[in-house]
């Protein structure tokens, strides 16, 4: 059995916590079956000490599982990663770009939660606060939803981006600068790419971008915990993320598991927030439709804080089909008070003093 066929069977050995397995991230560093034992050699960089353990038992089962495989011989070299301000490293080497102060991810488990329309509206009202502090377009956001890039329609931007030498240059509006795949490929072009290839655009839309000075840049993740996720928290270093979610158990359930995702690669959670918490009708009825508590006991196992509740507003949603979000088309309005409530405890928040992710 050559060394190739050898891993193919480890590409069932997924890295703790995550959908990637542990040969396309790159770990497997050597593997032979020699007289019917079979040798393999992984590198790891983690703090986390259950993490090589647990890797080390599961590469057991599945090199015993290959016949001929009598015995193993499993060596797990593991290096601490370098310092830095926040964030986890699998084994990539991050870099902040120059003059970014804050960046945020934006991340859901389940889809269907509003998690893009969130993320615009909490970068536009981002902006209308850095303005009123003399701090205009100091606000970036990061399209990383690559299959389904939606930010463009949402922001009501049409067109491709410049390029300035060998950098791209975010298109701003609203006083919010955009970068989105949306923008590189056509509407009726489907993106069918394997994690290789989502690593090398994330990594470009992070050090390829002229994102200039920027007090907060907003990181739109897909939903899950795949390749977008993993390729993010290696190559930039994070501030923190922020969990989206509906209050009903189906989607808290599955919030809960993306913030434990963040929280094993180091990467602290800012705060949950709540989406379509409830809809008030004509009379000034409230309706919960999907249920209530759920953002707060969310916020609560994660060991974090609730950053606001958004109502089910109509407005909200004909605003990101019009490309106006309704925090620009109505900003004195409930979901604009909301929105910009939500925005000032995240600054708040990342205003603090830097803790290590629980």
């Amino acid at each position: 059995m050559t060394p190739d066929q050898i891993k193919e069977h480890l590409k069932q050995v997924k890295y703790p916590g995550f959908s990637r397995d542990i040969v396309s991230f790159g770990l497997v560093r050597s593997a032979a079956l020699v007289d019917g034992t079979a040798k393999v050699s992984l590198g790891l960089t983690t703090t986390d000490p259950k993490v090589p353990l647990q890797l080390k038992r599961e590469v057991d089962k599945c090199l015993r599982a290959i016949p001929g495989v009598k015995e193993t011989i499993i060596d797990v070299a593991v290096t601490a990663p370098k310092a830095q301000p926040a964030g986890g490293n699998l084994g990539g080497n991050q870099a902040a770009p120059t003059g970014i102060k804050h960046s945020v991810a934006i991340a859901s488990g389940k889809g269907g939660v509003g998690k893009s329309t969130f993320a615009v509206n909490l970068a536009c009202a981002l902006a209308q606060l850095g303005a009123l502090q003399g701090r205009p377009g100091r606000v970036g956001l990061m399209d990383c939803d690559i299959y389904g890039p939606s930010v463009p329609l949402m922001m009501g931007i049409q067109g491709r981006p410049e390029v300035d030498g060998d950098a791209l240059v975010p298109i701003e509006k609203h006083g919010v600068k955009v970068m989105s795949m949306g923008f590189l490929v056509d509407d009726n072009t489907p993106v069918v790419w394997r994690g290789p290839m989502i690593m090398k655009t994330i990594q470009q839309f992070v050090q390829n971008v002229k994102w200039g000075e920027l007090d907060v840049l907003l990181i739109d993740l897909p939903p899950g915990t795949g390749d977008a996720q993993l390729s993010l928290v290696q190559t930039l270093p994070l501030d923190g993320a922020v969990l989206v979610t509906t209050p009903q158990t189906a989607a808290t359930n599955v919030a809960r598991k993306g913030g434990l995702m963040f929280q094993k690669v180091n990467v602290p959670i800012l705060g949950v927030a709540e989406n379509m918490s409830w809809f008030v009708d004509p009379a000034g009825q409230k309706h919960p439709l999907f249920g209530s508590g759920g953002g707060i006991l969310t916020a609560e196992k994660l060991g974090t804080t609730l950053l606001g509740q958004v109502p089910l507003i109509p407005a909200i949603r004909e605003g990101g089909d019009q490309g106006a979000p309704v925090v620009v088309a109505d900003p004195q309005g409930l979901a604009g008070d909301t929105f910009r409530t939500i925005a000032q405890s995240l600054l708040d928040r990342l205003a603090q003093p830097k803790r290590p992710a629980s």
